[in-house]
């Protein structure tokens, strides 16, 4: 496996919700990230939210495709995020998308993980290609 680090920028633009009956409803947003460090690249997010934000409680799932360069290697792959928030502990896991490699990427696997401090968002990407 190979590690990978950076930092990443994102912008977030709200998308109407789903209506899951008796006034449930879903969060819907769209982030546009912008990677930094051995990951070269855009992303474009697709993340549904569901939940109680007042107990700090939710969950969220999303579909992200990241293009660029990963240590030199031009291509793009799709992750997966399934995100826990349970009274303010915080479960995140993003597994890149088997089979979603392409050129230079083709044949990636691996997990990325996630992490906030003074603001500024850190990735760390564990691969192998």
């Amino acid at each position: 496996m190979s590690i990978a680090t950076g930092t990443f920028v994102l912008q977030m633009k709200m998308e109407p919700g789903l209506d899951l009956g008796d006034g449930a409803q879903t969060g819907s947003f769209r982030f546009d990230k912008q990677f930094s460090g051995a990951l070269e690249a855009t992303s474009v997010v697709q993340m549904i939210s569901a939940g109680n934000p007042a107990s700090g409680s939710a969950a969220y799932v999303a579909i992200e495709r990241i293009a660029g360069a990963l240590d030199g290697r031009s291509g793009s792959f799709m992750t997966c995020h399934r995100g826990i928030m349970d009274g303010g502990a915080v479960s995140l896991e993003v597994d890149i998308v088997p089979g979603s490699g392409s050129d230079g990427l083709e044949g990636i696997r691996g997990k990325m993980t996630i992490r906030i401090d003074a603001g500024v968002h850190h990735y760390e990407l564990d691969y192998s290609l």
